[in-house]
């Protein structure tokens, strides 16, 4: 067997830093107006369907498949039930790009295959073991293939919903599942790196923090009034903004793997002020989007992506200055495409070609440190 294909992480965890940089580069190129091709999708479609249902599922797949089988000690998919998720994942990305050539109804079902895949394949272990706390993961990635669904049965003529919604549906699910295990995971390892420190969790916000960003989601699903979206946003930014100053210590800048994870997690705080100035009127309400896609997102996956690879190939926990490198770059990004277009719009072209070069250089840091990583044994000669 392959060791790409050993655990969950090294397939999708490369396969998504590769789409990462695809995405964004030619998605630049498109904007500048170099170039221009046609999908099933469409242009921008394939630009936000790709980067939720195409990266950000890789990573989750990558996530889950790994943490399943620490939580159950039960096996998840490897070998080549492995490899058959990977390539199913990597046709779904393909097979967009000859909607002139495959029929539409074929694109939706290889899309559309990959959620139920994965949650079978973490689904199995978590019933065995009856582990009912994580069924909330089965939970989240069925509302993301509901998402996905909405997505193509627009774009198949039977939808009730714009495409768009679904992909509005998709990401604040995403959300929500950063919020429920970045609640887990940041304060874990912030404890684990740094010996002494004790981070404070408070019950009242750990319970409000998923509430208040599914009572967002929620109010903008129903169409709520904006004053109550407006006021659910609020109360999002405000409870995860509690929550994030309680995991502060100052100890952690100098450890690059987790001054990346509290910054991720800080985006969406912004993303949901953002969304609380919009729905207020104050900003434009298309502004707030990539404080969560390129912010949080794309923040907290490298970082997470760049320390489960790491602990799970028996690697000191440590990144070098390089990746350091590549985690400022990623928030760079994320800053110039979030935030300086909504007081200067007449330079919007600039800061989308700046925010996609840092993009695609952290990225190919990743790509370039980590593919060895990635394909190669553990280094105590476990398996995994």
């Amino acid at each position: 067997m392959p060791v790409l294909f050993a655990l969950g992480f090294r397939p999708f965890f490369l396969l998504a830093g590769f789409l990462a940089i695809v995405l964004v580069a030619a998605w630049v190129v498109v904007f500048v107006g170099g170039f221009a091709f046609d999908t099933y999708y469409g242009q921008l479609g394939w630009h936000s369907h790709e980067m939720i249902f195409g990266y950000t599922s890789a990573v989750v797949a990558g996530f889950l498949l790994t943490a399943v089988r620490n939580w159950t000690e039960r096996p998840t998919p490897t070998g080549g039930y492995l490899a058959a998720m990977a390539a199913l994942w990597l046709v779904g990305r393909i097979m967009p790009l000859f909607p002139e050539t495959l029929p539409g109804w074929l694109i939706a079902l290889v899309d559309l295959t990959f959620l139920p895949v994965v949650a079978i394949g973490i689904g199995v272990p978590l019933a065995y073991k009856g582990e009912k706390r994580n069924l909330v993961f089965l939970l989240l990635l069925s509302g993301l293939f509901i998402a996905n669904l909405q997505v193509h049965l627009d774009l198949l003529g039977y939808g009730q919903q714009p495409a768009g919604s679904g992909v509005f549906l998709g990401l604040h699910i995403v959300i929500l599942l950063i919020v429920i295990m970045g609640g887990r995971v940041i304060p874990f390892f912030t404890e684990r790196a740094l010996q002494g420190v004790v981070i404070k969790r408070w019950p009242v916000i750990e319970w409000l923090a998923p509430i208040s960003a599914l009572a967002f989601l929620c109010s903008e699903l129903f169409r709520a009034d904006m004053v109550v979206v407006g006021a659910c946003a609020a109360l999002a930014a405000i409870v995860n903004g509690i929550r994030l100053a309680s995991w502060y210590t100052n100890r952690f800048w100098p450890v690059p793997l987790l001054w990346v994870l509290h910054l991720g997690y800080g985006w969406i705080v912004m993303g949901f002020c953002l969304e609380a100035a919009a729905a207020f009127r104050a900003i434009p309400p298309q502004s707030t989007t990539h404080a969560f896609t390129a912010g949080a997102i794309g923040v907290l996956t490298l970082g997470m992506m760049a320390r489960v690879a790491l602990g799970h190939t028996a690697r000191p926990l440590r990144v070098g200055p390089a990746m350091a490198v590549a985690f400022a770059l990623v928030n760079l990004a994320a800053f110039l495409r979030a935030l300086p277009p909504i007081w200067y719009p007449q330079w919007f072209s600039e800061f989308v070609i700046l925010s996609g070069a840092f993009w695609c250089i952290a990225f190919s840091i990743f790509v370039a440190i980590y593919t060895p990583i990635l394909t190669q044994p553990r280094i105590d000669g476990r398996p995994g």
